[in-house]
């Protein structure tokens, strides 16, 4: 499944910042082992304008998307790709950014997504507030990394995240609290030890802060 794939199944704006931030707060509540590194971010307070969503798989994949009042951008990267800017004497593939619209223009040259000013990108893809679909530019894929980078965005039900969940921190989940927080009901006590028996809503209050997640 490539880019074309992914914007087509991508739900509208809103919902893929609601299960971005839900991400976010679950790899919060089920992380805090040192030996398990942080998947999912997000931050409400990317810029006075801005949140973003991260994706860092330690294994040098990952993506960012920054919702702003325009709209969202995102950046995707397979570090394996055929595409990757390595691969390519530090370029970017072509057509992968072509008709960014200017108003993404501070997120395409974001600093923080660039190596030697070039964005770590494999994967590109947008929609402003007035469109009726997620764009990206007229690109010949050549196994971008779109699926495996963006598939729990895209597919949007938390039965995906608890089968992600359930493999990457290697414990036994309930599909209620996963849904509890998916449908971005604030956080209680209960949710939280219900997925970790280890963790407590007071300790996770500045993480929970600055994802901008409601909590009781």
């Amino acid at each position: 499944m490539s880019v074309y794939e992914v914007i087509r199944r991508l739900p509208d704006l809103e919902q893929v910042r609601r299960v971005s931030r839900a991400l976010a707060v679950l790899d919060l509540i089920l992380g805090g082992d040192d030996d398990i590194l942080p998947f999912f971010a997000f931050d409400s307070r990317w810029s006075s304008t801005e949140e973003a969503a991260l994706m860092r798989d330690g294994s040098g994949n990952e993506y960012s998307i920054v919702f702003s009042a325009e709209g969202a951008f995102a950046f995707g990267f397979d570090h394996e790709s055929p595409m990757s800017p390595w691969a390519n004497g530090m370029h970017l593939w072509p057509g992968l950014v072509d008709g960014v619209p200017a108003v993404f223009d501070a997120a395409l040259h974001e600093a923080a997504f660039c190596d030697q000013g070039v964005p770590r990108a494999t994967v590109c893809f947008w929609r402003t507030v007035t469109d009726d679909a997620w764009r990206c530019g007229p690109v010949e894929v050549n196994r971008d990394g779109a699926n495996y980078l963006f598939e729990l965005l895209a597919d949007g039900r938390p039965e995906a995240y608890l089968s992600f969940a359930e493999d990457y921190f290697g414990v036994k989940l309930e599909i209620e609290p996963i849904r509890h927080v998916y449908a971005l009901m604030p956080l209680t006590e209960y949710v939280v030890t219900s997925l970790n028996r280890e963790r407590r809503l007071a300790d996770l209050a500045d993480g929970i802060a600055e994802i901008g997640y409601p909590r009781s």
